[in-house]
């Protein structure tokens, strides 16, 4: 499974369809940020409206959006059988992954992230454009199917049943030192550590895929082990779930996450490291 587009191949090959997934925790203004700049002929993508449906207690945060809702907006975007598309963001490429899984869940399979986002784009020199980009209508049709999903039984479940339940939230939010979002501080009883910054080298880019598999096999990650995923509210859950495909490794994401989790007072919490 192809994850990753470098800046050298996005110029070279262009992709059909690019996608600017301008989104960071706690920041509201991402369609403001693409239009003050972005890559020539990104079309802008709203990570909450787009990528997901209302927050509930019983959903978590970033509910999946139907393939129904997926595919009209991946439509608006231009999006058409068997269309190439590459999405970025600002920041780590935890927004763009977001898009990534959703396209491949959704039976896109020429989906990649671009390496190092925005920052990497500019440091090599490339130029940004502003104001809206509204593309031609796409045709595509969603399918569903193509990315390996567990529901919260099954998450917690997977440990006790043999595989590893990855926490890829910050370390101090898995240890339930600090909690900015969510009611409840801590992670799932059986949960492993690991933040999805660690996936990344000190520029920005994804760490190579030796490195990867290295590192998961640090947190007991063997071939043929079950692997799931989770994070708070399943976009950085969707880093991670690319980290493990760029290693090699196929792996299912829990979409409730924390979110979902710390909000059924019935569920246990574990602290600590």
């Amino acid at each position: 499974m192809r994850v990753l587009t470098s800046v050298a191949e996005l110029r070279s090959d262009p992709p059909d369809v690019l996608l600017d997934v301008r989104w960071a925790l706690g920041d509201p203004h991402g369609r403001e940020h693409h239009r003050a700049g972005h890559l020539p002929g990104a079309v802008f993508v709203d990570l909450d409206a787009e990528l997901s449906t209302p927050p509930s207690p019983a959903q978590g945060r970033h509910p999946l959006p139907s393939l129904q809702r997926l595919q009209a907006a991946a439509r608006r975007w231009g999006v058409s059988a068997g269309s190439r598309v590459v999405a970025y963001d600002a920041g780590a490429g935890v927004a763009a992954a977001r898009a990534w899984w959703l396209l491949r869940w959704a039976g896109v399979e020429q989906v990649t992230v671009l390496d190092g986002g925005l920052a990497a784009w500019t440091a090599a020199g490339g130029e940004l454009e502003q104001g809206d980009v509204v593309p031609l209508v796409g045709d595509v049709e969603l399918t569903g199917g193509g990315m390996p999903v567990l529901d919260i039984d099954q998450a917690a479940a997977l440990p006790a049943a043999g595989g590893v339940l990855l926490d890829a939230r910050a370390a101090e939010r898995y240890r339930g030192e600090v909690e900015p979002v969510d009611p409840r501080a801590g992670h799932v009883p059986g949960a492993v550590s690991a933040p999805t910054t660690d996936n990344l080298d000190a520029d920005g880019t994804f760490a190579a895929a030796a490195a990867l598999s290295d590192r998961f096999a640090r947190l007991g990650v063997r071939p043929g082990t079950p692997v799931g995923v989770y994070c708070g509210s399943g976009v950085f859950a969707a880093h991670e779930v690319a980290a493990l495909a760029i290693a090699g490794i196929d792996a299912a994401l829990w979409p409730g996450s924390w979110s979902q989790w710390s909000n059924d007072p019935d569920r246990p919490v574990a602290t600590g490291a």
